[in-house]
Formats: C-alpha cells, sequence, structure tokens
C-alpha cells in the first residue's frame, strides 16, 4: 500500500515540473527585440474568382420572306485601246568577217608559198571574192646513180568568184584557172650520159573554165528544190595537147506522200583537133531516187542511166543502181549501213595528171579510158564512240573495168627516145576488196587522236600485180589545243610495198630486175613499204595573227613517189597568216 502511495506522490511531482518550466519561457518571451531591415508591405494572395453568367441564347426563329423584280439594261464601258509595243528578239552575236586573208610561208628546197582570199563583208544581197594560192619547190635530189637532178614542181590555182541572193533563189558564178607543173627528172640510171635540161623535161597541165548555177532558197522542204548549172573548161598543155569542155547539170527534188523524190540530170560534150579524132566525146546521164529518213533509219531506191561515148563509133549504155539501207542498232552508238551502186570515172586529162603528172603529154592523153565501176557492194557500222567522237567499220566489193595504171617506158628505139622518166597508162580489169576504218575522239580537254587504216585486195586480169598499188596505208595523228592559243599536232603514215613495172605494154614478162636493165624489155620491180612522221604547230598571236611551222617527211628511210622517182626528204616551213 506504501509503495502505491509512493508511485502517485512521484507521478505528482513530474506532472508540475513541466507547467513550471511553460511558464518561465512565457515570461522570457516577452522580452525578445526584432529588428526589421526592410518597410512591412502587407499583401494579399491572388484568387481566382467565379463568375456565372445568364444564357442569352434565343430558341426562337424567324424567317424573312421577300421579294424583288431585276430589269437588266446594256452597260457600255468606256475604253481606250492603247498599243502593246512588239517584242524585240536579239540574234546571237554572229563573228567578225575579215576582207581578206593572207597565209605566206617558206622552207627548205626553196619553197614558197602563198595563199590569198579577199572577199566583202556579210550582205543580205550577195557576195563576191577573189581567192588565189601558190605552191613551188626548187631543190634538187639524189638519183641511185649519185647525180644529183632538179626536182622541182609548182601549183596555181585562181578563183574569182560571186553570189547574188533573191528572195528564193541564188545565182552564182566563177571563172576558175588550176595549173600544175612537173618536171620529170627520174630516169633509168643506166644512162649514165642522159642529161636532159630543165625545159625539156618541163611538164605543164593548165584548165581554164567558167560556170554559173541557179538554185532555190527554199525555207519550207515541202517546196520544189531545183539547182541548174552551165560550165566550160578549156584544157591544154606545153605541146599544143588542147581540148573544151561543155557542161550541163541539174537537179530536182522535192517532197510527196513523205517522200523525197527527184532527179538528177547531166550532160559533158568534148571537143578537140580533128587530127586526134573525128568522133565525137559525149557524157549523158540522167539519175532518178526516192528516198525515206527518220531518227532511226533511212533508206535510198534510185538508179542512173548513162549513155558513154569516148571517141568511138557507138556510144555505150551503162546502168548503174543506187540502194542505200541504214537503220540504228543502238542509238547514235551504232548504226548499220549498206549501199549498192556504181559510176563511171570520167578520166579527163587533168584529172590523168593529178594521178601520175609525169604522163606523156601527147595527143593519147586526151584518149583514156574512162573508169567504169560497174558494182559497188558496201556495208558497215558506225557511231560515236562515248569519248567526243566516232568510227566507222567498213567493207566493199567492186568490179571495176578500165582501171589506171602506170608504166615508166624505157626504150632508145622510140622517136624522141625514152629514158624511163615517162609513164604510158596501162588500163586492166579488176576485182577489189577494201576493208576500211577509222576512229576519232578526245583523251582529255586538250588532247584528241584521229586514226584510220585501208585494206587492199586486188584480183587482176591481165597483170600480175596493182601496179604502183599498196596492199595496206594507214594513218594516225594526235592534236593538243591549248585554249584555241597553242595548237600543235603530230601525224605518222605509212603504206605497204608496191609492185612495179617498166614497159609494161611488153607482154609477156621476160624477166625480173636485171642489173642493168636491158632497154625495150619488161622489168618488175618492188618498192619497199614505208613510214612517214610529220609535225606541224601553230601560235595564234591575236585573232588576226598567227605563226606556224610544218616538218614533214621526218623519215630515215628513201622514199620512191614512182619507179626512178626519189622524193625530196626532210621539208622545213615556217610561216604566218594575217586577216585585214
Amino acid at each position: 500500500m506504501i509503495n502505491k502511495n509512493l508511485l502517485i506522490a512521484v507521478l505528482i511531482i513530474f506532472i508540475a515540473l513541466p507547467v513550471s518550466a511553460q511558464e518561465k519561457k512565457e515570461d522570457q518571451s516577452m522580452q525578445r527585440e526584432v529588428t526589421l531591415y526592410n518597410p512591412y508591405k502587407p499583401s494579399i494572395q491572388q484568387s481566382r474568382k467565379i463568375s456565372y453568367f445568364p444564357d442569352m441564347s434565343d430558341t426562337s426563329k424567324v424567317r424573312p420572306v421577300f421579294h424583288y423584280d431585276v430589269t437588266t439594261e446594256h452597260f457600255m464601258p468606256e475604253y481606250t485601246i492603247s498599243p502593246i509595243k512588239a517584242a524585240t528578239l536579239l540574234p546571237e552575236p554572229l563573228p567578225k568577217l575579215y576582207k581578206s586573208y593572207l597565209n605566206a610561208g617558206f622552207g627548205n628546197y626553196v619553197t614558197p608559198f602563198a595563199e590569198i582570199s579577199i572577199s566583202n563583208e556579210r550582205s543580205k544581197n550577195g557576195n563576191i571574192g577573189f581567192y588565189a594560192r601558190h605552191y613551188s619547190t626548187n631543190g634538187k635530189v639524189e638519183l641511185p646513180n649519185l647525180k644529183k637532178v632538179f626536182a622541182g614542181y609548182m601549183d596555181n590555182n585562181a578563183s574569182l568568184y560571186g553570189r547574188e541572193l533573191f528572195r528564193k533563189a541564188v545565182l552564182e558564178g566563177s571563172l576558175d584557172y588550176t595549173g600544175k607543173t612537173r618536171y620529170a627528172y627520174g630516169y633509168d640510171p643506166s644512162y649514165l650520159t642522159y642529161d636532159a635540161s630543165k625545159k625539156d623535161i618541163r611538164k605543164e597541165f593548165n584548165n581554164a573554165g567558167a560556170k554559173i548555177a541557179l538554185s532555190s532558197l527554199n525555207l519550207d522542204s515541202a517546196d520544189l528544190s531545183y539547182d541548174f548549172g552551165l560550165a566550160y573548161n578549156y584544157f591544154f598543155t606545153k605541146d599544143n595537147v588542147t581540148q573544151n569542155n561543155f557542161g550541163l547539170n541539174g537537179h530536182v527534188a522535192k517532197n510527196y506522200e513523205g517522200f523525197y523524190v527527184g532527179s538528177g540530170l547531166s550532160f559533158d560534150f568534148y571537143t578537140m583537133p580533128e587530127d586526134i579524132s573525128s568522133e565525137a566525146k559525149y557524157l549523158a546521164a540522167v539519175s532518178p531516187y526516192i528516198k525515206k529518213r527518220s531518227d532511226q533509219w533511212y533508206f535510198t531506191l534510185g538508179l542512173q542511166l548513162m549513155l558513154e561515148r569516148n571517141m568511138t563509133s557507138q556510144p555505150v549504155l551503162h546502168f548503174y543502181p543506187d540502194v542505200n539501207l541504214a537503220f540504228d542498232i543502238v542509238p547514235s552508238y551504232i548504226r548499220f549501213f549498206a549501199g549498192l551502186s556504181g559510176k563511171l570515172e570520167n578520166n579527163d586529162p587533168m584529172h590523168v595528171a593529178d594521178k601520175n603528172p609525169f604522163i606523156f603529154s601527147n595527143k593519147k592523153l586526151l584518149s583514156v579510158p574512162n573508169t567504169d565501176h560497174q558494182l559497188i557492194i558496201s556495208a558497215g557500222l558506225k557511231g560515236n564512240t562515248g569519248f567526243n567522237g566516232s568510227y566507222l567499220i567498213s567493207t566493199s566489193y567492186s568490179a571495176i573495168k578500165n582501171m589506171l595504171f602506170f608504166s615508166n617506158i624505157v626504150n632508145d628505139t622510140l622517136t624522141p627516145p625514152a629514158y624511163g622518166n615517162l609513164f604510158a597508162v596501162i588500163p586492166d580489169d579488176i576485182d577489189l576488196l577494201k576493208v576500211h576504218g577509222e576512229i576519232n575522239g578526245q583523251l582529255s580537254e586538250k588532247l584528241s587522236f584521229y586514226a584510220e587504216g585501208n585494206y587492199y585486195q586486188y584480183t587482176m586480169t591481165s597483170y600480175e600485180y596493182a601496179w604502183d598499188k599498196p596492199g595496206w596505208d594507214g594513218k594516225l595523228g594526235f592534236k593538243y589545243n591549248l585554249r584555241d592559243k597553242i595548237i600543235a599536232g603530230i601525224d605518222i603514215t605509212g603504206q605497204g610495198m608496191r609492185h612495179e613495172i617498166i614497159n609494161g605494154y611488153v607482154i609477156p614478162a621476160s624477166q625480173s630486175l636485171p642489173e642493168p636493165p636491158v632497154p625495150g624489155s619488161r622489168i618488175i620491180t618492188d618498192l619497199p613499204a614505208h613510214f612517214n612522221l610529220n609535225f606541224s604547230a601553230e601560235y595564234r598571236y591575236s585573232k588576226i595573227l598567227s605563226f606556224w611551222t610544218r616538218l614533214n617527211n621526218i623519215s630515215t628511210d628513201r622514199y620512191f613517189e614512182w619507179v626512178y622517182y626519189p622524193s625530196q626528204r626532210f621539208l622545213f616551213m615556217f610561216g604566218f597568216t594575217y586577216s585585214l
């Protein structure tokens, strides 16, 4: 019981103690000091006020009903017409044309060169001009007998031309002259005492003529297109061999029902001294055709009928087909083409002299037979190479009658004696297979190239070989262009071995080349294959002035153009061009 009372007394004491402490703390808090650093600003915390508005939507509906009438009247607004100024189309700027052009140079072997062209400036009415060219050399060459002979030559050309433009036609004409001079310096080296003067071996071939033509100037391909011309030519030599030629040619064509239909017409008449021939000489031909073309293909169907009389008692009729076909296998890159045709090659005196200027320039020059290409079959591929160039591969077969070959004449019994420096024509009928290829393109922005080659296979009728015709020939060249300021080029040409004949009129062949050759006997010899290197360069100082140089025949071996005719070797030329 005592313990219970004791416990109650202890609890009462512990309860009374906190009450006393609290009262003491309250007394102390009343004496605390408060320091204010900022003025007191009472504020009221923001509150969100909620307001309620009455619903003002009207549920009643009002449907107005009204009627109206419209009276129409014409309205004529006032207006003023203001002219519209025509649009101005500015043409592309045309390059400036200069009235004249001069190209002159000089080289070793005393080789002058000059070319000049004079014309009026660009005109809507027409133009008139003059052109002339001279090239000659005066050097000597060494023959196989170690004797040096004069081997110069000269070529001259001149033309005075004019053109008048009408609304639908063009009238043009010209006066022309062509002169060719050669010296027959090559001869049989076994004639040690032969020493001909320049006058005796000088060969001259001249042709002077005039022509006039009238042709259409169509803006619409559906209109009739035509071209007619007249020509006259007078041929003469130093040996008083002359020939007159009167020519007429024409061509008409027109689009008809999607096809291009036309025909050509030509007539050439020749007169010559009566002591050469009393028979007339002429060529008359008509050649109708029809063509059709699209972006992917084209074809031509035509023929040529020709009547030829070459100092014979009766004229000869020739028929030549004119069929061509081409189509794209791969557009722009591979195009196949094929053709079936023929032609008559007119061997007029100037044409023969271009082939061999050392031919006998006697009256027989006017009676050379024409070459009849009776049939020409060809086919091939062409297109773009893909590097800014193109290519062409073709093969052809030709049946040819009276193809011209040439033979030296060595015979001291002739009057006058022949020493091998002059040639006679020996025609033959042949079959010719030819394979041709060419390609060109850009190797870089500044460097381009081109190459071409030919392979020939001759099947002869009367002779063993195709005299002076190589079995192959080719050319490879490169051109460098530095911003059209410096232009340089280098090329190499080559041709295969050639068979040559001396006294080809002697049948049959009696022997190969003996030492020394026997005058009057038939001799066959060979000229080896030959390669030649050429270089050219031009520096364009300005648009009107440039300087150029050429190095030709850079070769180490001796080259013969014909039997007994060694060519001039290294030829260096330099010159300039100037425009006024």
